[in-house]
């Protein structure tokens, strides 16, 4: 078997959630999502970890590589020492100086989040550049893939679990809510007014950061969305033509291919 095919664990450590998907090859094979609790040790970890690999009927035992994108350092030892002490694996930890010979066009690329990197290069691969990639995580982010596939920055906004949770914690009258579509921008009571505050309020926000961001650009590129709100703001959404849920997966696939074969070769 060659070494792009041997099973490659990837791992994306965010603010509130970490996803793991194992590939074989260029294929997504199964994909997890996890709370990212800083109170977990990676002996908990490991036991969730597992227990999913073994319900999917895959020996973790067969994984041959992994690599990790993380926004968050105490989990990233922790998922470093799962690979270590669990897989026998020194996994590959992505940042700005290693993530697959995209250029980062900013004033201080060492900033960037790795996550941010990792969008930009499956963009770039999957669906071209000039692009923006929005995605819908703790904050929404906007990254601007460039004509010739650098990285040239961005935009990040509050996420919008974030923006409802503030809202109802910060007035006494207001419930809490759901974040999906409601049947119309018009509410006829408090709960549905809300609702269309958040949603639309977003949906609104994409499209008008979107469109400065041509303007500055000055050309208009496609838009590809990923995370948790993706496919809901994306149906409402003016810009948003394609909407890729495992899209920071399947960057941490490239990146590792691309390694692999750099060391081959």
């Amino acid at each position: 078997m060659g070494e792009n095919n041997k099973p490659l664990l990837a791992i994306d450590i965010g603010n509130s959630h970490t996803v793991l998907g194992l590939f074989s090859g260029d294929t997504l094979l199964e994909s997890w999502r996890l709370q990212s609790d800083t109170k977990r040790t990676a002996d908990e970890f490991a036991l969730q970890i597992f227990a999913l690999l073994e319900g999917s009927v895959r020996d973790p035992g067969s994984i041959a590589r992994v690599i990790i994108s993380s926004v968050v350092p105490s989990l990233s030892r922790v998922f470093i020492r799962i690979s270590e002490k669990f897989l026998k694996i020194t996994p590959v930890i992505v940042d700005a100086t290693n993530c697959g010979g995209i250029e980062i066009d900013v004033d201080n690329p060492s900033s960037v989040g790795a996550d941010r990197l990792v969008n930009a290069i499956a963009c770039r691969d999957l669906v071209g550049c000039p692009a923006i990639v929005v995605d819908f995580g703790t904050a929404t982010t906007f990254d601007v893939i460039g004509e010739n596939g650098a990285y040239r920055g961005g935009v990040i906004a509050p996420g919008v679990l974030i923006s409802a949770d503030a809202l109802f914690q910060k007035t006494a009258m207001l419930p809490s809510i759901d974040i999906k579509r409601p049947n119309a921008v018009l509410g006829r009571n408090t709960r549905d007014s809300m609702m269309a505050g958040v949603y639309f309020g977003y949906v609104s926000l994409v499209d008008g950061i979107v469109e400065r961001l041509h303007e500055e650009i000055g050309v208009a590129c496609p838009v590809v969305a990923t995370g948790g709100l993706a496919r809901s703001i994306g149906a409402d959404s003016r810009y948003i033509q394609t909407v890729l849920p495992d899209l920071t997966l399947s960057g941490l696939q490239i990146i590792a291919r691309d390694r692999e074969k750099s060391t081959n070769s």
